[in-house]
């Protein structure tokens, strides 16, 4: 199943950037669709202050949810 992001979707990463700073299930948004595939991201500290902003592919992403959102198919 393909995943696909929205613009100011809030995810975690699945994998380690250490060339990015940046750990495995830190939380970012999505600031930018590159392509079906890829997404650029915004991760920030608890203060908001930007850590890192890099593509990532959708399969190294997970979308976080903030409230029940179920809709049925």
């Amino acid at each position: 199943m393909e995943k696909k992001f929205k613009l100011l979707d809030t995810v975690a990463i699945l994998k380690e950037m250490p060339q990015h700073r940046v750990l495995s299930g830190q939380v970012g948004t999505i600031v930018e669709i590159l392509s079906d595939v890829d997404y650029e991201v915004e991760f920030s500290d608890k203060n908001g202050e930007t850590i890192a902003e890099f593509s990532v592919s959708a399969d190294d992403l997970l979308l976080l949810h903030h409230s029940l959102e179920y809709s049925p198919k």
